[in-house]
This record gives C-alpha cells, structure tokens and sequence, in this order.
C-alpha cells in the first residue's frame, strides 16, 4: 500500500447486504487500499455477518478495521475532496466527471497536498445515494456502462472506482505507454490503434476534468469545517430573514451546492464564518 492509498476512503452508505459489504472489503483490499466506512448500516453488527465474512474471503482485517458511522457528515470527517458515486444524471448537484477523470483528479490533489484526503461515497443498494448525500460531495462521478442498464451492484462498482483510483496512484508522471508487441494474426486494424496509442500515450487517459483545477498551494478545508460554516450561514440568513425555516424551498441545497462546488479553503471558510459571525452579532445586537 502506498501512502497515497492511505489517504483514500470508500464509504457505504446504508448498506444492506452483508455479502456487499464483504465484496466490497475484498475490492477494497484487491486493489491495495483499506479505509472502509458504514454510515448507518441496517444491520449494525454487519461487518461481523457470516455472509460478509464468507465474501470478504481474505479480507477479513478491512472488516476489522472498518468503521461505522452515524450519518455521512461524520463519515466525511477530514475529507477534502469527495466524489459521489452515481448512475443517474441529477437536475441540481456538483459538477460531474467519469471514473477515470475522478481518479486522476484524486491523484493530483493528493499529489499537491500532504494532509489531503479523498472519499468515493457509494449509496444503498436499492436506491442509491439521494440529493441531500451528493450534496455533501464535491463531485459526482459516473462509470460509463450500457445507457439502457447502467445501474451496477454496489460492490462491482467500488470495485471498479478502486481499479481506476490504484492504476492512476501507480501510474508514472506521464502517461503510460502500452506494448506494441501482437499476435501475428492481430488484424490490421487492431495494430494501427495500438501503434497510435503508443505514439499518443495520452489518448490511454480520459479528458481531464473540466472546470476544475487542484491548485498546489491551496490550503483545502476538510468536510466538516465546511458543514460547519454552512450551517452557520445558514443560521445568518435565517437572521436577516432571508430564509425562512418553514417554508426554506431548495435555497440551502442551493448555496450548499455553490459552497462545495468552489471546493472551499480553509482561509475561504474562516472569512465567512467571520461575516456569519457579524451578521449575527448586528441583527441580536441588544
């Protein structure tokens, strides 16, 4: 396991299925990582399950060190960037990148920080992750798949996030070349697209991620200091009723879409918890 897999983490929310959660600490292991989290699994004594024991098959010890958590913002505790893991496509959210994007964005970011850590969040079985979960999340991200049945199995698709995050971890800083090496009876078509892909190494890669750059000096603040200042700003617009509690329509999923989609700094989010702070003290000023 390599330093930039320790700072990774896949978390599973609501789980229901022991047998996924044991595929899942296998996948996790498979591909050299091993930070696994349960935000509020049905069964709490899932990671024990002889189902889950029976699938882990090997990879018992990510059971043993796995966590559970009582809701997603706890489960997020000290991620700076955070990828929801979707099929579906979403009026209102993060912007959206493929696997392949997502895990070389993850790279860079944990390349250009030290203290930085990465998140693939993967919802339940049956329903996947709803809006208020992604709107925890930087980015949503997608595995490309038929468009008439893309809905993967939890554990396949954890598999295949942690497949593309190990390669890109392991990958040199260029890109990498592939052997132009064939079966002689290779068709003619096949050994003109391996010899592009060899002169083009990066044509192996997807698109880089658009409208996002991970800036190397940027001090990122980690997931719960920024639920920390939605809330207080939330709590400032209630002040100067710009919000009303009863009737909040999607202003704050709103705003908080906004807030994770800039992707904070730590100095970005002490500035406005200060103007939080004083709007605050002017509208209960005795």
């Amino acid at each position: 396991m390599s330093p930039l897999h320790t700072r990774v983490r896949f978390i599973m929310v609501s789980p229901t299925h022991p047998g996924n959660v044991g595929s899942a600490a296998r996948a996790i292991k498979n591909m050299g990582f091993g930070d696994l989290v349960l935000v509020n699994p049905k069964d709490s004594g899932i990671l024990a399950h002889e189902e889950a024991l029976a699938l882990a098959s090997g990879a018992a010890d990510i059971l043993e060190t796995a966590q559970i958590a009582p809701d997603l913002d706890t489960a997020l505790t000290g991620i700076t960037l955070a990828f929801a893991l979707t099929a579906r496509t979403r009026d209102m959210g993060p912007p959206s990148l493929d696997i392949r994007q997502t895990a070389q964005l993850s790279r860079t970011h944990l390349n250009n920080h030290t203290d930085t850590r990465i998140a693939i969040v993967l919802g339940t079985e049956r329903t996947g992750l709803d809006n208020d979960d992604i709107s925890r999340c930087h980015r949503i991200c997608h595995i490309p798949a038929n468009p008439s049945y893309s809905s993967l199995n939890v554990s396949q698709a954890l598999l295949l996030a942690a497949w593309e995050l190990n390669y890109a971890m392991q990958a040199p800083p260029t890109a990498r070349h592939i052997s132009t090496t064939a079966p002689a009876a290779a068709s003619q078509s096949l050994s003109t697209v391996t010899q592009e892909l060899t002169d083009r190494p990066d044509r192996l890669l997807s698109t880089p991620a658009q409208g996002y750059t991970d800036i190397a000096d940027r001090d990122y603040a980690p997931a719960e200091k920024v639920e920390a200042f939605i809330n207080h700003w939330e709590s400032a617009l209630i002040g100067i009723d710009f919000l009303n509690p009863n009737h909040p329509k999607k202003l704050m999923p709103r705003m908080r879409y906004m807030f994770t989609r800039i992707h904070m700094t730590q100095e970005e989010v002490d500035m406005m918890r200060g103007v939080c702070t004083n709007i605050l003290k002017t509208v209960y000023r005795p």
